[in-house]
């Protein structure tokens, strides 16, 4: 820890938005970046706490080394903070934009003031690599010989594919969208993160030897007996993308649609490829958003730079407290009301609504919502409708963004993989499905969750896959520490 006060004498300073009259009439990146002294103060800040929360499962969960790198831009060691930062996390440059910094709900500094910037650092870190030329290629060193086939092109199938080429083993990854991200390239706005972030990263793993093979859904273009035919491994990364309905009366008009049919159509709008339902616009329209997550967020800044006329979001759960709830102490993710860069834009916000039916045109549209204001029940458990308080929403369209139920794809069904009570893909601690020498990571295993955690599942996967191979294919050596020994 360089400057033993500094957590005292310095304030967090938060890099700036870009000014919304200007922002919404592009899909260019939110922020602006810091100045590198800021940046050093902020390092400066952090406690480096003998029990660090921050870096704890509560905290990150690919442990990250946050107080060292901290203390490396401190220092304007940049080139040592890289190097610290890649030990545990294969992409910063995605998590420092799109993680919601759970590090930062468990930073000590937390309990009596502003947390440490963590990610704000993290990403000056990554984006002072990619600039200074730091970030290359690591071919591995020896090959194995062994085959490793990846299902999906998200953040933990990348992770997984990147770690595993590393280790010396060929990769084959399988999307089966025409371009590789997943969910970063189809789900997640541009001004969350450009995809010439996405590719940046993706040529580096290309570089680094391995294979994608996109426009292919194992289990419908491929047989998934294939993959165990032709690989000594499969690893199972394909997401948990099944979104939740609502089936109430009217659900079938037209107008009514997935949040994520929407966000990734505006993606592919952006990347310029061909659209493959019917277009999908918020310009000129009254527009709902049913969901008070991310998610709904994203819809809600889309709608925004799309010219809606005007844009609500309704959520069925209470408005959350202005500070962390009793229910969520530190160091666990607050349970509290968060504004975001959305929201800023404008938009109204309702809580405690629920969707009763939606009510249609003359033509077939939905042209309302009818809903109701709602209390928690008795017990604490679901809700009840308070008396005399129906209302109607106008919509033009309305957007579903209620989260998702588990993943889906003919390739679980031909491979004959367990479910768990919640439909997820069920494995042991070492990632291993019922069938021989199929693993499985991120949300197909655990539900829907944080990039962060993708990253991690994905890491942990390889490493179980690597010693399986090994172990049980007579493959010599060792591959632990992988990525670390060198910057990028």
């Amino acid at each position: 820890m360089g400057d033993l006060t500094g957590f005292m004498k310095l304030k967090r300073v938060d890099a700036p938005r870009r000014p919304v009259p200007l922002r919404v009439l592009d899909w260019r990146d939110l922020y602006e970046s810091l100045p590198e002294n800021v940046l050093r103060d902020q390092g400066a800040r952090c406690m480096d706490c003998g029990v660090p929360f921050c870096q704890g499962d509560t905290g990150c969960p690919v442990q990250n080394l946050i107080p060292e790198w901290n203390d490396h831009v401190y220092r304007g060691r940049w080139q040592e903070a890289l190097t610290a930062l890649h030990s545990t996390n294969n992409f910063p440059d995605f998590t420092g934009r799109i993680c919601p910094a759970p590090c930062e709900a468990a930073c000590v500094l937390g309990i009596i003031d502003q947390p440490v910037s963590i990610k704000q650092i993290e990403l000056a870190i990554i984006d002072r690599g990619f600039a200074e030329g730091w970030v290359k290629p690591q071919p591995p060193e020896e090959e194995t010989g062994r085959r490793v086939a990846v299902v999906g092109s998200g953040p933990a199938g990348l992770a997984a594919a990147q770690q595993l080429r590393r280790m010396g083993h060929s990769v084959v990854v399988f999307e089966k969208d025409e371009r590789v991200g997943g969910l970063l390239r189809y789900g997640i706005p541009d001004f969350k993160i450009e995809k010439w972030v996405v590719d940046r990263r993706i040529q580096q793993i290309v570089d680094e030897g391995v294979v994608f093979r996109t426009g292919v859904e194992v289990g419908v273009d491929l047989p998934a007996e294939a993959l165990l035919a032709d690989f000594d491994a499969v690893c199972l990364a394909g997401g948990a993308q099944t979104p939740r309905d609502l089936p109430v009366p009217g659900r079938e008009l037209q107008g009514i649609h997935f949040a994520m049919d929407y966000l990734a159509q505006q993606n592919r709008r952006l990347n310029g490829d061909e659209l493959r339902d019917e277009p999908i616009l918020a310009e000129g329209k009254r527009v709902v958003v049913i969901g008070g997550g991310d998610t709904g967020s994203d819809c809600l800044g889309t709608s925004h730079r799309q010219g809606a006329t005007e844009v609500v979001q309704i959520e069925i759960m209470p408005t959350p407290p202005l500070q962390r709830a009793e229910s969520t102490p530190w160091p666990y993710w607050p349970m509290k009301l968060r504004t975001s860069h959305a929201h800023e834009e404008g938009g109204q916000r309702e809580w405690s609504i629920m969707t009763k039916r939606f009510l249609a045109d003359e033509d077939g549209r939905v042209r309302a919502i009818e809903a109701v204001r709602v209390e928690p029940g008795p017990d604490g458990r679901g809700f009840v409708e308070i008396p005399g308080s129906a209302f109607e929403i106008e919509a033009d369209l309305v957007l579903l963004a209620m989260g998702f139920t588990g993943p889906y794809g003919a390739i679980l069904d031909q491979l004959g993989v367990e479910r768990d009570q919640r439909s997820n893909v069920k494995a042991n601690r070492d990632h291993a499905t019922n069938v021989e020498g199929v693993y499985v990571a991120g949300d197909m295993r655990m539900g829907a969750s944080l990039i962060v955690w993708a990253i991690r599942e994905g890491r942990d996967a390889a490493a179980a896959i690597d010693r399986y191979l090994r172990e049980g294919a007579g493959v010599g050596g060792s591959a632990a520490g992988v990525g670390e020994r060198a910057v990028g």
